[in-house]
This record gives C-alpha cells, structure tokens and sequence, in this order.
C-alpha cells in the first residue's frame, strides 16, 4: 500500500545524516551507531505508520547514502546521486484533499522502507535547486565530516557549527605560534 509523506525538514536532515552516518561517527570518535529513539518518525517529520522501518541499519544506510550527496564535489555529481537516489526510492507526487477541501502537494513511495530516503532525497532537491548545491556540504574542521545545509545571507559557509569553526581557529593558530610564523 502506498505511503504517502512530504519532505524531511532540513534540520531533521542534517541531524540524521550527522547522528547515524558511519563518516560523521567515525571522524567524531563515536564508533557506535547512537540509540533509537521512541517515536523517531514523529522527530523526524514522517508519517507514523513508518516507525517499524526506522531500525538502526535503516537510519545508517539512508545517512550514509545521503552524506555522498553533501559531499560530492561538483553539480553535476550531486545532481547524478541525487537524481538516483530520486529513482530508486521510487517517489512520485500526489495531490491530498486537506480538511478545508484544499488541495495539498506531496509525495508517494510503495514501499514504506523507502519513506526516509525519499523524504530526506525530496528535502535536497528542494533545497539545491533553488539555492545552489554550493549551499550544502560536509565541514572543513579537524576530525570532523559533519554536513551542513548554508542558510547564511553570504552563503560562504565551511563548517556544520560555530563549535568546529573555532576548533579550527584556534588550532591553525596554535600550529602558526609553534611554527613561529605569528
């Protein structure tokens, strides 16, 4: 039976990706996997009836194919992984009728194993078409591949959180003072 759903949130995204994907984990020193939470479709902005296809290996896989699209290094790439992953999750779109006897836009998949890639897939596409795919990416910080979606007005950022910019500043200044060059 179809399952019908919209797009993930794109903070629901990015914590996905940073929380269950195997990079972000391994960069961070966390070797684990994190612990379930209850109701993780309702966190995540899914249709509840999906809950029993968010097991941890469903959490990884989908983080870990999506971290490949913050990553990639040029447009055309994203474009090929995301439009790939578009087609193999299988989503089309759908018109609701909304209680109001308003019509609502969203999408379907037939397998519900496929609803968080497609809503996370959905989420991407959304956003990289209309503000570039040099407004996603992974972080520049030491021992850290976190992703991040660029909301600035400048639209230069390089890291997932002021946490990791100043890591970052502070050691490229500690290596300068023991090199002597500052």
């Amino acid at each position: 039976m179809p399952v019908t759903f919209t797009e993930l949130p794109l903070v629901a995204l990015t914590e996905l990706v940073n929380a269950w994907g195997t990079l972000p984990r391994e960069a961070a020193g966390r070797g684990n996997a994190p612990t379930r939470p209850e109701h993780l479709a309702t966190h995540l902005g899914l249709p509840t009836d999906v809950e029993a296809e968010l097991t941890p290996e469903e959490c990884t896989r989908a983080a870990d194919l999506l971290h490949q699209i913050f990553s990639a290094q040029n447009t055309q790439t994203c474009a090929q992984r995301l439009a790939h992953l578009l087609v193999d999750v299988g989503a089309r779109p759908a018109l609701e009728a909304t209680a109001n006897d308003s019509l609502s836009a969203v999408w379907r998949v037939d397998d519900p194993g496929q609803v968080l890639l497609a809503a996370s897939a959905l989420a991407l596409r959304q956003y990289v078409t209309t503000h570039g795919i040099e407004r996603i990416g992974t972080c520049t910080g030491d021992h850290c591949a976190d992703v991040y979606i660029d909301r600035s007005p400048g639209g230069r950022r390089r890291f997932c959180s002021i946490t990791c910019q100043n890591r970052t500043r502070v050691a490229t200044f500690r290596r300068r003072k023991a090199a002597g060059t500052d």
